[in-house]
C-alpha cells in the first residue's frame, strides 16, 4: 500500500544560530529518502515569509480575473528563450490553464503587468526569497547524494536561467478535469505553493497521491537533470494537476534551472566509480528543452512520440 502523505521536512535547523547538526542530519535524511522514493517532498520554515506568499497568490488571482484585453497587455515578447509574460494554453491543448511567466528581476525579457500595481514589487521580492531557498535545497541534495562540497553549486552557478510562473487553472467541467497533464519537470528543482483549491497529485508505483495544500508550505520536486546526474538515484517524479468543478486554482511554480549550454550526463560518482553503467547518454540541456517545447507547440499525434527524459535512456537489452 502506497503512503498517502507526501513527506514534510522542517528546514528551520538551517536558519537557526548554532550548529544543530543533528537536526540538519534528520532533515537531510528525510529529503534523501523522499527523493529516492517519490522525487517529491514539502518544506516548512523555509525562509519565504508566509505573508508574502499569501500576497503573491492574492495578486495573481486579481490579475487573472481581469478581462482578456487587460491581461494581453502583458503578452510575451519575441526575444525571450521562453514566452515571458501572459499566455494561455492553445485551444488544441488538453491542459486548461493560463499563466504569467517571468525571469529573474534583472532580466530584460520580463513583461510585467501594470495592474495590479503592486505585482512587480511583490514578484521581485518573492523571486529573491525562492532563489535563496533553491540554493539551500540544492546544497542539501548535494549532501544527500554524497557529492563533493559545493559540486552542484559550481556546476549550476548561473541563476539567470531560473524562471517563475503564476498559474490559473480553470474550473473543471463534467467532461474535462485536467489542468495540467501528467509530466515530469525538465529542470533541476521545482518549488510550488498553491491556494486551498489543491489539485496537485504525484504518482508513486502507479498510484496518484494528492498533495494536500497546507499553510506556509512549499512543495518541492526533483527534475530530470538531477535524475540523470544521479543515474536514477533520485527520481524526477511524474505529477499532474486535476481541476475541481466550479472552482479555480491559483499557484506559483519556481523553476530552479540550468544554463542552456551545460552538458548533462550521469556523474562518475554514480557510474564508473562504483562499477555501474550509465543509464543515459549525455546531452546539451538546451537541446532537451527544445524537444520538450516542441511537445507543446507541435503535439505529436501519438502519445508514445512525446519526448521525455527516456529519449536519452540507454537500452539495457
Amino acid at each position: 500500500m502506497v503512503s498517502s502523505v507526501i513527506p514534510t521536512v522542517d528546514l528551520s535547523p538551517f536558519f537557526r544560530d548554532g550548529d544543530h547538526q543533528g537536526d540538519k542530519n534528520k532533515a537531510m535524511e528525510a529529503i534523501g529518502q523522499a527523493c529516492s522514493e517519490y522525487g517529491f517532498f514539502q518544506i516548512v520554515n523555509h525562509g519565504v515569509p508566509h505573508d508574502l506568499m499569501s500576497q503573491a497568490l492574492h495578486l495573481s488571482k486579481t490579475f487573472f480575473e481581469y478581462p482578456g484585453e487587460e491581461k494581453l497587455k502583458s503578452s510575451p515578447g519575441s526575444e525571450a528563450p521562453l514566452p515571458a509574460g501572459y499566455s494561455r494554453q492553445p485551444k488544441h491543448s488538453q491542459d486548461k490553464n493560463e499563466y504569467l511567466l517571468l525571469f529573474p528581476p534583472q532580466s530584460n525579457f520580463n513583461v510585467y503587468p501594470k495592474n495590479p500595481p503592486e505585482f512587480r514589487e511583490v514578484f521581485e521580492e518573492i523571486f529573491s526569497h525562492l532563489t535563496r531557498t533553491g540554493v539551500l535545497v540544492e546544497s542539501i541534495l548535494n549532501e544527500c547524494l554524497g557529492l563533493p562540497p559545493h559540486f552542484l553549486k559550481e556546476y549550476n552557478h548561473d541563476r539567470s536561467w531560473d524562471f517563475m510562473t503564476a498559474l490559473h487553472y480553470f474550473p473543471a467541467t463534467k467532461i474535462e478535469n485536467n489542468g495540467l497533464s501528467e509530466h515530469e519537470d525538465g529542470n533541476l528543482i521545482t518549488f510550488v505553493f498553491q491556494d486551498e483549491a489543491g489539485g496537485l497529485e504525484v504518482c508513486k508505483n502507479g498510484e496518484w497521491i494528492p498533495v494536500t495544500p497546507a499553510e506556509a508550505t512549499i512543495v518541492v520536486n526533483v527534475g530530470d537533470v538531477i535524475q540523470v546526474l544521479s543515474n536514477n538515484r533520485f527520481k524526477s517524479a511524474t505529477h499532474r494537476v486535476v481541476r475541481t468543478e466550479g472552482r479555480s486554482r491559483y499557484s506559483y511554480a519556481f523553476f530552479y534551472n540550468l544554463q542552456g549550454d551545460k552538458y548533462v550526463e550521469p556523474l562518475s560518482q554514480f557510474t564508473k566509480d562504483i562499477g555501474e553503467p550509465p543509464k543515459y547518454r549525455g546531452f546539451l540541456y538546451k537541446e532537451y528543452q527544445q524537444l520538450r517545447m516542441r511537445n507543446k507547440t507541435h503535439p505529436p499525434s501519438r502519445p508514445e512520440d512525446v519526448v521525455h527524459i527516456t529519449h536519452y535512456a540507454i537500452s539495457t537489452t
